[in-house]
């Protein structure tokens, strides 16, 4: 066994050790109702599993190179999700295992997608553990290990920048990697305190309040009650997740740099937060008058709410629904798909695209308008003032081409299953951006999808969070040549 795999055995391991700290709060509410064995079982498998490859990591270790790094995050993610899924089969609901790892996958992806009905029928421990596993999730698991197992010496860098959303991964807050991470964890947890003492004050009980918080920072869109937020219908309460969920949005790194300078001055600096803000408003503007003119949701005021609080939900991929936007009038539902698909900011805890790609690309589509039109003229792409070097356009526009064959690919996956064209569409759509609600018989939950649309969009969910070239990039016969 050379060094370096005795690396990558050993921060596979490593992680999982630390994962049984998922099921932890689960046991103690199980205890009152009686449904604890499912999750301390699982929790004994992911110690047994974390413990097994770390011994057989012993020895000389190796320094990880940048394809080590792919290769160990998406182990990481792989192992993690599978063990993760094993409370929901062991126990209550009872799932099968293909169910389960779906649900996982859904919760740690922060995707929001459930093959779940009857919530409020479930134990508090099932409901606690589905919504801890988005706040998990949410900033990144690899980043958590990072932050707080320092001890594994596992590549902190590589493993980051395989799980690290954007097409930028070299950002550094702080001078190392670890205290990188603590800063970035130590802001989602202040955030979602924050959260959940908000919902609790506007009047979510407390179980709902830290239950929604964690889906909201994380904008995984899991909720306690199949009615999702429609179950309140509070504008305040609305207006709180919308809040939260466009902080959940935006730049970590942004927030970070605001809190140490004290200063709001940096988002507006940012090119990347500006065309966010910028696409919010135009999407919330569109939706609130296609609503009014077509659907009349008993005035302009009526319509600005739905359209504010489900534009944010989907743009930031969280999910939370009120209505459901599948049933909104004329091009309104393609349109929201479209708003997930594009995203929020690169170093945030959304899905999709990112906007600062979306920029990058209508940038580069100008250029070579203005190249037809003047052949001899420079255009340099500029992002901030700063013209960008060519391998970085050049690995944005790989990245969105890849986005895209991988997701029109699945989809026809989709229907060679059996699935209609509307339905297989939006359910890999909603996947591997990860958003959550679809269109079609995907449109309230996956359940419709049988064992093989569901591994599909089991793998487009993957693919998703960890931008697809992390995954991919294993597949290719050039990446185990030494």
């Amino acid at each position: 066994m050379t060094p370096r795999t005795r690396s990558i055995l050993r921060a596979v391991g490593g992680v999982q050790t630390f994962a049984p700290v998922m099921v932890v709060p689960s046991i103690g509410l199980g205890l009152a109702d009686g449904t604890w064995l499912a999750f301390f079982e699982g929790g004994v498998v992911m110690l047994a599993l974390g413990l097994v490859l770390l011994l057989a990591g012993r020895g000389e270790v190796g320094e990880l190179r940048m394809r080590d790094g792919f290769l160990t995050t998406t182990l990481i993610w792989v192992s993690i999700t599978f063990a993760a899924a094993l409370p929901f089969s062991l126990g209550a609901p009872h799932m099968s295992y293909t169910d389960a790892v779906f649900e996982a996958v859904s919760a740690l992806t922060t995707t929001g997608a459930t093959v779940i009905t009857g919530l409020e029928e479930l134990p508090r421990s099932v409901l606690f553990y589905r919504q801890f596993l988005q706040f998990f999730g949410g900033m990144g698991i690899v980043i958590l290990a990072v932050a707080v197992l320092p001890t594994l010496r596992i590549g902190a860098t590589q493993l980051t920048k395989g799980e690290t959303t954007g097409p930028v991964k070299d950002t550094k807050l702080t001078p190392r990697v670890a205290e990188t991470a603590k800063a970035l964890w130590a802001i989602y947890l202040g955030l979602t305190l924050t959260c959940t003492l908000s919902y609790w004050l506007a009047g979510m009980s407390f179980f709902d309040a830290i239950d929604h918080a964690f889906s909201t920072v994380s904008t995984g869109g899991f909720s306690t009650h199949d009615a999702s937020f429609g179950l309140f219908d509070s504008p305040l309460i609305e207006f709180v997740a919308v809040i939260f969920m466009l902080l959940g949005g935006t730049s970590f790194a942004l927030h970070f740099v605001a809190w140490r300078r004290g200063s709001f001055a940096a988002y507006m600096r940012d090119a990347e937060f500006r065309g966010f803000v910028a696409i919010w408003v135009f999407s919330v503007l569109t939706v609130t008058v296609g609503l009014w003119l077509y659907e009349g949701y008993e005035g302009f005021g009526r319509s600005l709410r739905e359209s504010l609080f489900q534009v944010t939900s989907n743009m930031t991929s969280t999910g939370f629904t009120r209505d459901g936007f599948a049933g909104w009038p004329a091009f309104l539902p393609a349109f929201m798909m479209l708003v997930a698909m594009i995203g929020a900011c690169a170093g945030s805890t959304t899905g999709g695209l990112k906007v600062v790609r979306c920029m990058v690309v209508a940038k580069l589509a100008w250029r070579e308008i203005m190249r037809v039109i003047h052949p001899r003229g420079e255009f340099p792409v500029k992002l901030d003032r700063r013209a960008l070097p060519d391998a970085t356009l050049e690995a944005v526009a790989g990245f969105v081409a890849v986005y895209f064959i991988a997701f029109v690919l699945l989809s026809l996956l989709l229907m060679a299953s059996g699935e209609e064209l509307v339905t297989a569409f939006a359910a890999v759509a909603s996947s591997i951006a990860n958003l959550g609600p679809a269109l079609g018989k995907a449109s309230a939950t996956m359940q419709p999808l049988d064992d093989w649309g569901t591994w599909i969009c089991t793998i487009a969910m993957l693919l998703g969070r960890l931008e697809v070239f992390t995954v991919l990039v294993l597949l290719t016969p050039a990446f185990w040549r030494e």
